[in-house]
């Protein structure tokens, strides 16, 4: 969504770097540039007069006149003040002291609303609460239904006593759920209101009457994220009718401009809590104003990859992994098991923007298809467990049998093994020579080796102890250490998935990826060859 803004903003500090000292002059034209990308934006013009007022203000004074590299603080300064015009800071939920927590969701119609209400339950139940969807939407056309569909594929319950389609008070059902709530020990219930076509007066009033039914402790105000300045009316109007303590951004993963996230919080003073980035009900969290500026910025966020990978990667799975790479081990059978691990995770693409510096190969991450993931995925699978343990073995005739399973040609089928190959050098590399495995230099990578073929040609004892106490042995190398997962370009992050191999294996990034051959599957190579 914030691609053009990035680029623009790109442009302006390039313009800056290199420049040994600022003056008025370069400050002046570093901030009408600016304007006019938050513009271009849709952001609302009177957040744009006070952001770069405060840029103007901040860039003339001591930190910057004083500093060594003047552009790089005036980098940090528009980092900031990005980030307090998206909020200052995280905001959580605030949970009643005695249950159940009631969270009223309101918005204009369309915005995804009902999906929001299923997404929210399923976050929630994640967070070890007992949640409960009420279908107070009783004006639109199967919207009750459509909330006990959403419902049952997050695994949450729904209270809808009446059938909707105009039929039913919806200020009843708010106050017949809270009682129900308390009945059946649920500690967490989200009302979901009829949405509005506009400022509805009529509509407005009854989101008004369900909340001094129900008394909520939150009120979230669901803001399609693609409606640009037409955000900030909308969400003025309902904090007047009806008030909001937080919003929560739909739609971030379209293509439109973005203004709404960037006027919002500042206009209204309500945080944004939550955000949504695509139909499935995983595509969801809470909302870091410094993550979305460091985005925003082409600085990456990493803090949000490593809690992905936390979620799809297990510890023992990680570290099984990462001393099968450092002994030298990785086969096809694990690189498979990695990639529908990392699958797991969103879409690759999705993935890679996340790291720092990939701002500057859009148009590369851009074409990134999981349907070459899946025919990688089709390849292997076409293979006999031997091949997948010793992809050599697999000669001429090999190769067109798998080649016919899979659905590909046997150069496909080449190229995979010839990515493959590359991806193991590099994981070795990193493993060993390098010392980039987090908690593995020379000396921890030697001893994992040792480790794993320890586990394999030492005797099993019969003493359930030492058993225990060999197989741990095997995990965490001899000096107790654990072994971690695969690292991202040397960083020390925990159980990350090696997303390293899958620029590679998409063509994308330094090393032997460039534009020098094909990418997974037989897709052309992702143009010239750049640098990570």
């Amino acid at each position: 969504m914030f691609d053009t803004l990035s680029s623009r903003l790109d442009k302006v500090f390039t313009s800056l770097r290199g420049r040994g000292r600022l003056t008025d002059a370069d400050i002046d034209a570093t901030a009408r540039e600016i304007r006019v990308a938050l513009l271009e934006a849709d952001v609302a013009l009177p957040v744009v007069r006070s952001f770069v007022a405060a840029i103007r203000e901040r860039a003339r004074g001591a930190e910057v006149s004083t500093s060594l590299n003047p552009a790089q603080q005036v980098i940090k300064i528009v980092n900031e003040e990005l980030v307090a015009v998206l909020g200052g800071g995280t905001t959580t939920l605030r949970f009643a002291k005695t249950p159940p927590t009631v969270i009223l969701l309101a918005g204009l119609q369309g915005t995804g609303k009902t999906t929001l209400a299923g997404k929210l339950g399923r976050w929630l139940k994640t967070q070890g609460h007992t949640p409960l969807l009420v279908a107070a939407d009783l004006q639109r056309p199967n919207a009750v239904n459509q909330l006990q569909v959403v419902g049952a594929r997050a695994g949450v319950e729904v209270f809808a006593p009446e059938p909707g389609n105009g039929v039913g008070d919806p200020v009843r059902v708010a106050r017949d759920a809270l009682a129900h709530a308390r009945r059946q020990v649920f500690d967490v219930i989200l009302v979901d209101t009829a949405g509005r076509l506009g400022v509805d007066e009529e509509m407005m009033r009854q989101a008004a009457d369900i909340r001094d039914a129900v008394s909520p402790d939150e009120i979230l105000f669901v803001l399609d994220a693609m409606i640009g300045q037409d955000a900030v009316s909308t969400a003025q109007a309902f904090a007047d009718g009806v008030g909001f303590s937080g919003v929560v951004l739909t739609k971030l993963d379209g293509d439109a401009r973005g203004g709404a996230a960037l006027s919002v919080a500042r206009v209204t003073g309500a945080p944004i809590m939550f955000a949504s980035t695509g139909e499935a009900l995983e595509d969801f969290d809470v909302f870091h104003p410094e993550r979305m500026a460091s985005r925003i910025l082409g600085m990456g966020d990493v803090l949000t990859l490593i809690e992905h990978a936390e979620k799809a990667f297990e510890v023992e799975q990680a570290e099984a992994m990462a001393a099968k790479m450092a002994a030298s081990e990785f086969t096809l059978e694990d690189f498979l098991e990695q990639m529908l691990t990392v699958r797991k995770m969103g879409p690759i693409g999705n993935l890679l923007g996340m790291l720092p510096g990939m701002g500057q190969i859009k148009d590369q991450l851009a074409q990134v298809d999981d349907r070459d993931l899946d025919r990688v995925v089709a390849i292997i699978r076409s293979m006999t467990p031997a091949e997948r343990q010793d992809p050599k073995i697999l000669q001429a005739s090999r190769k067109a049998r798998v080649a016919r399973g899979s659905g590909v040609t046997v150069t496909e089928v080449n190229q995979l093994l010839d990515r493959f190959g590359e991806a193991r050098k590099m994981m070795k590399q990193m493993a060993g020579g390098a010392g980039l495995l987090p908690g593995m230099g020379r000396g921890k990578a030697a001893q994992a080796r040792k480790a794993v073929k320890k586990g394999k040609g030492a005797r099993r004892s019969g003493n359930p102890a030492a058993r225990a106490a060999q197989a741990q042995e095997r995990r965490t190398g001899q000096d107790g250490a654990p072994a971690l997962g695969p690292g991202v370009g040397g960083a020390d992050l925990e159980g990350m998935p090696d997303l390293a191999a899958l620029m590679q294996q998409h063509g994308i990034g330094g090393g032997n990826a460039g534009g020098s051959g094909p990418g997974a599957g037989g897709n052309p190579g992702r143009g010239p060859r750049k640098g990570r």
